[in-house]
């Protein structure tokens, strides 16, 4: 029987970082090049109500399309309330076993829901930590999240751990020290920066 994973505690923590995301940092900056906050928020929103297809297996356009292809996205009035309404549904499509049973369709890939589910976890992880990041927010994902994120990044970027050079979806994983905080870790196999700060901070 495939592990289900549970996204509520992580989806939680998402939510509460845009709870306490001041419309006037909107415009900063964040690590995702080209996003600004708003944008970065816009893409949670819509990857969280993805995500739930993705689940319910209902493809079609919103889990057939690749990442990027389409405009840039961006928050619209009242997305404090749609975030956190996306999140509780993505949460509440992955709790059912049948999401993690089979094939499904994630940004226009075909893959099996058991690694669909974890992408969907991670996805929140890697954004969240942009935009703790982004907006000066504490952040700190459970260390089982954690553990699963860089179990997938690992495997994405070929080099069995951290602080290697392999290539993954989000390209070269950048070093860091073998005993890094595992955040940190996680953080580098995104070919993020873990010491990344807004410019000018």
């Amino acid at each position: 029987m495939t592990e289900m994973i549970d996204l509520a505690a992580q989806a939680r923590l998402v939510a509460r970082l845009g709870e306490h995301t001041d419309d006037a940092l909107l415009e900063a900056p964040t690590p995702c090049e080209d996003y600004a906050v708003r944008h970065l928020l816009g893409h949670l929103v819509g990857l969280a109500g993805a995500f739930q297809d993705v689940a319910r297996k209902d493809l079609g356009p919103v889990t057939g399309t690749a990442p990027g292809s389409g405009p840039r996205a961006d928050v619209a009035a009242g997305w404090r309330a749609e975030l956190d309404r996306n999140l509780g549904g993505m949460t509440e499509a992955w709790r059912d076993p049948r999401a993690w049973e089979g094939e499904t369709q994630a940004g226009g890939v075909t893959l099996p829901g058991a690694v669909a589910g974890r992408v969907a976890l991670n996805e929140l992880v890697l954004h969240g930590w942009d935009l703790a990041r982004a907006t000066g927010q504490d952040y700190a994902p459970a260390r089982a999240d954690l553990d699963v994120c860089h179990a997938l990044l690992s495997a994405w970027a070929g080099d069995g751990g951290a602080g290697g050079t392999g290539d993954g979806p989000f390209g070269a994983a950048v070093a860091v020290p073998e005993d890094a905080p595992l955040l940190d870790r996680v953080v580098a196999l995104s070919g993020r920066r873990p010491d990344w700060t807004p410019p000018g901070a």
